[in-house]
């Protein structure tokens, strides 16, 4: 099997991606994030998730997967916060209402040039939380590193509800996007896949199942 590289030091993206029992390396890709005029969100973390692919390609050998994933409400993004009165205006503009998170993942064999990519979208309903849980959690720090200032694996704040999409993508790496990719380089997806990213995440997946087995 050729050597599997992470282009990412995202704890989440680590995590996710071991979920395949895939041995890999690390290897962050240092790129350009700003926003190009009038890119949608969709285009925007494909063209970050391509970059950072190649960049890396170009550093080392072996099968690269990179990914990018934005929080957009409407035609706003919502990066990472600049501070907590940044993540508190985040929070606030979305409680109670649903909005979109788009991940973008790349995969470039160096041996051959061969690539693919995907964009997932994700609609997230969050729930009504109040001031006073939102303070909370920005007193733990843990909205400061994410996008639109929130984890939705957080098991204190749990700031959604209702989701209905890929649970796997709002953290970072859309595993059901993902799978096909890794078929086309040839690795073979384990048939437990399903059972692993749910027992994780805590959550039942509406479509990775039906990836995984899907011919």
């Amino acid at each position: 099997m050729k050597d599997l590289i992470l282009a990412s030091t995202s704890p989440r993206r680590r995590a996710l991606f071991s979920l395949f029992g895939f041995p890999f390396n690390v290897h962050p890709a240092d790129i350009d994030e700003g926003l190009l005029p009038g890119e949608t969100p969709a285009a925007y973390v494909l063209r970050l998730a391509c970059e950072k692919a190649q960049k890396v390609a170009g550093e080392v050998e072996g099968l690269v997967l990179a990914a990018d994933t934005t929080v957009a409400d409407g035609d706003e993004l919502l990066g990472k916060p600049q501070d907590e009165a940044d993540a508190r205006r985040m929070l606030r503009q979305l409680r109670g209402r649903v909005h979109q998170v788009y991940t973008g993942i790349a995969l470039i064999d160096t041996e051959t040039g061969r690539s693919y990519d995907d964009v997932c979208r994700t609609d997230v309903p969050m729930r009504d939380y109040s001031n006073a849980e939102i303070e909370s959690y920005i007193a733990t720090g843990d909205p400061m590193d994410k996008a639109g200032a929130y984890a939705i694996q957080h098991p204190g704040f749990h700031p959604v509800e209702g989701l209905e999409g890929c649970f796997a993508s709002v953290m970072g790496l859309p595993i059901c996007h993902l799978i096909p990719g890794l078929r086309r380089f040839g690795l073979e997806i384990p048939p437990d896949m399903p059972e692993r990213c749910e027992a994780t995440l805590d959550y039942r997946c509406p479509t990775l199942s039906k990836v995984v087995w899907q011919e």
